[in-house]
């Protein structure tokens, strides 16, 4: 959903949450900008000469700034009243145990692996949640997807400078 300034010109986006066609919860007012900023950063983790590269070996398993929370987004009315919705993203590394097959007299029991993945969270207005565990690649695309969404919406892109917090002129668009 557009964020409009006072001439109902378009500059940001806020998620409108839905589940089953029905609306869920409203977050993240003025998130375009982080998202976008978010698809960059999940991209670069996931390069093969990435920082990540050589700690993970799979791109599936590479994450930004390693372990916590990627986004916290959260419904805020006008006077900082919490309630319509929230939606994080937290990375967590998960250990399981592999059993060595076929099994020989002296061989090892097996061995642990390890993944990455990121659990993505909702929760709506009513306090229903729901919760969904995520590859890198599979982040990253959702995470371009509402970039996408909100670009088209917006009818401009977020250009950022690399390794920057600023924001090339916010979104580039015309004004009437």
């Amino acid at each position: 959903m557009p964020c409009r300034d006072r001439l109902g010109v378009p500059y940001e986006v806020t998620l409108d949450l839905y589940r089953d066609g029905l609306p869920y919860g409203t977050v993240g007012e003025r998130c375009g900008w982080f998202l976008a900023r978010l698809a960059r950063v999940i991209a670069d983790a996931r390069a093969d000469g990435g920082p990540q590269a050589g700690e993970w070996p799979d791109p599936e398993d590479r994450f930004p700034d390693g372990e916590g929370e990627l986004f916290a987004f959260r419904y805020r009315s006008k006077v900082d009243v919490v309630g319509g919705g929230e939606m994080r993203c937290q990375v967590r590394t998960l250990p399981s145990w592999v059993p060595a097959r076929p099994r020989r007299r002296g061989a090892p029991l097996g061995e642990w692996q390890v993944v990455r993945r990121a659990f993505l969270e909702a929760w709506g207005a009513g306090g229903v949640g729901l919760r969904a565990e995520l590859t890198s690649g599979r982040l990253a695309a959702f995470v371009d997807g509402l970039v996408g969404d909100a670009e088209e919406r917006l009818g401009s892109g977020f250009e950022m400078e690399p390794n920057s917090n600023l924001v090339n002129g916010a979104v580039r668009f015309s004004r009437p």
